[in-house]
């Protein structure tokens, strides 16, 4: 199994933009985000999808579209990707750490 690439395209305190690139065979295992204090938000834009596997799951979702553009809140539900069988997963992921609100009270 090849190793995940992470490339940074922007990172400020509030705003993260990645390019990340998951190899064949990889998965991410079920979990959550924790943040300390505010609320965190991901869009996330499937560039490239593999040939088999790599499906994303969450508990919940703002919105998607066609599976391959997502808005989600990763501190509030648990999300995963399922192995990866055949190609690659290319993902934009866009993440806005914001002030207002706090996991505890939207839950």
């Amino acid at each position: 199994m090849g190793r995940v690439i992470n490339r940074s395209l922007l990172n400020t305190r509030r705003l993260t933009v990645n390019l990340v690139t998951y190899p064949e065979g990889h998965r991410v295992m079920r979990h959550n985000d924790p943040i300390g204090s505010g609320s965190y938000y991901k869009l996330n834009f499937v560039v490239m999808k593999p040939i088999e596997g790599g499906v994303f799951e969450t508990d919940r979702v703002i919105f998607s579209i066609f599976n391959r553009v997502t808005l989600f809140r990763p501190d509030l539900y648990d999300h995963s990707v399922s192995t990866i069988m055949r190609g690659k997963r290319v993902l934009l992921s866009i993440a806005l750490h914001a002030p207002w609100g706090s996991a505890a009270q939207e839950q």
